[in-house]
């Protein structure tokens, strides 16, 4: 019997997509990140990232402008971004991060370890 409400798993999907928006800026090279980089979004921007990745060469260029929040599990979605890319030769390089997350980043050290591209402006 349909009750003309949206199933669970429908509901479910409609929120995670308002949780994060992905851009492909320019395929294997570019990626802008929008809204919360959270345990309800990292499966998607995992994905992206490691397809990214395999796509193309060179620096993959995250832009953080738009992000909000990042968990723990955000955090460890952009430090195995990193650690794959380091595997391709490449360079996970995050641009224009928001202040919040750059203190993020540096009270759990991660500035020491993830690329910053110096030339964009949080």
């Amino acid at each position: 019997m349909d009750t003309g409400h949206p199933t669970e798993a429908a509901s479910l999907d409609a929120h995670r997509l308002v949780d994060i928006a992905i851009d492909v800026e320019s395929p294997g090279t570019v990626i802008s990140l929008t809204g919360r980089l959270a345990a309800s979004t990292v499966a998607d921007v995992r994905a992206v990232l490691v397809a990214a990745l395999e796509a193309g060469d060179g620096d993959l260029l995250v832009d953080l402008e738009g992000v909000e929040l990042v968990d723990a599990s955000g955090l460890g979605v952009l430090v195995g971004a990193h650690r794959l890319a380091s595997r391709m030769d490449r360079r996970l390089v995050l641009r224009s991060v928001p202040p919040r997350i750059e203190r993020l980043l540096a009270a759990t050290h991660l500035n020491r370890v993830l690329a910053f591209d110096e030339t964009a402006c949080a």
